[in-house]
């Protein structure tokens, strides 16, 4: 009995709960010596980045304020640069401003690909809020529908050719049938040699922007722009890169496109519905445009929903118009979704498909409280 006493006296003795519950650590966890300070690292890392605060914080705002946490619409949309954009433009948009304010920062140009009238109006009115940029479309001609933004400075941009294009309304070359303004201004020797100007950009050698001529016979297999358009998407291009499509008959087509897709064209686009063709980048001066017919008249309605001024202006029944609407067939400034009750007001451009597109004029009141409409239609 003492023997045994004596070997438990003599025994190590455990480690007590109470001691390590003093310590605060358990007996088994080891803290590495550097876990302490990682966190403190890259926090001051991230505080000492350059860049971190200034510009990229005012460009990465603008895309926050475009989607919310999970990439839905914000309720902050309403404000700042984003302020009257539509819903269902905002993100492109947003990136687009991005873009913009980057240029900027750099003393930079940046180019977005083609637009549709819709979202380079709206990027366009985003841009023009913006502090110390500016955005010009361009498009192949002063009258193009879509048109790439060329985006930066002013004084790095330069100045563009208003002082033709109110020449050009003057004499009304354009729609005389003659050549569309797009030949190449830079032998004007007040024309800036720098390659960021926006007249360099928009030249007919080393431009942004080339016309594609695609010819082939079209007398017993008549292609309409949906098939010229089709067989161009169908090679795997891109919509972005491609411009306005002119159907010119029976003889074939011109396209306005990104440059590296002029040369893409020429080998992978060999056909259009059953008729052989061929592709060959030709001088912006090549376009040639007939004069536009023009229907314009006035007509009184009750209200100004889109199913009754449509069918007025396409002159046809309101039903038919109902119909067409529900179908997708018809578009309100260049936007799909619309519906027979969408309300419309004077500027806008309403297109039915395969009729042309109908453009709102002035708008008045009669005595009897109903609408007088100016109605201008695109044949």
């Amino acid at each position: 009995l003492v023997a045994s006493r004596a070997r438990a006296r003599d025994a190590p003795r455990p480690t007590s709960r109470r001691t390590t519950a003093r310590s605060g650590v358990p007996p088994t966890c080891v803290i590495p010596s550097d876990l302490s300070t990682s966190a403190n690292a890259s926090s001051s890392s991230a505080r000492s980045q350059p860049g971190a605060t200034g510009s990229s914080t005012r460009r990465s705002s603008v895309v926050t304020s475009a989607t919310g946490k999970k990439g839905g619409k914000s309720s902050s949309n309403a404000s700042g640069l984003l302020s009257g954009v539509h819903p269902d433009s905002v993100e492109q948009v947003g990136r687009i401003v991005e873009k913009a304010q980057a240029a900027s920062d750099r003393w930079g140009v940046e180019i977005t690909g083609f637009l549709d009238p819709a979202l380079a109006a709206d990027a366009a009115m985003a841009i023009g809020r913006a502090a110390d940029v500016t955005a010009m479309p361009w498009g192949g001609h002063v009258r193009a529908e879509r048109v790439r933004l060329v985006m930066g400075r002013k004084e790095t941009l330069g100045e563009p050719w208003e002082a033709k294009e109110e020449q050009e309304e003057t004499d009304g070359t354009t729609d005389g049938g003659e050549d569309v303004d797009t030949e190449n201004r830079d032998s004007n020797p007040s024309v800036s040699n720098s390659p960021d100007s926006f007249r360099q950009i928009a030249s007919d050698e080393n431009g942004v922007v080339v016309l594609v001529q695609i010819t082939g016979n079209f007398v017993f297999d008549t292609a309409d722009h949906r098939d010229f358009l089709g067989a161009i998407l169908g090679t795997g291009i891109d919509r972005g890169k491609i411009g306005d499509v002119y159907v010119s008959g029976e003889r074939g087509a011109f396209v306005m496109c990104d440059p590296a897709m002029g040369e893409f064209l020429g080998t992978a686009l060999t056909s259009v519905r059953t008729v052989p063709v061929r592709c060959a980048v030709v001088p912006l001066s090549e376009l040639k445009l007939p004069k536009p017919r023009v229907d314009q008249f006035t007509t009184i309605e009750a209200s100004m929903r889109l199913d009754a001024v449509a069918s007025a202006g396409f002159r046809m029944s309101r039903a038919k118009m109902n119909d067409l609407i529900v179908a997708g067939a018809v578009r309100v400034n260049w936007r799909e979704g619309c519906k027979p009750k969408t309300l419309v007001a004077a500027g806008d451009v309403i297109s039915l498909r395969g009729k042309g597109r109908v453009e709102i004029g002035a708008v008045g009141e009669t005595a009897k409280g109903k609408f007088q409409v100016d109605v201008v239609r695109y044949l």
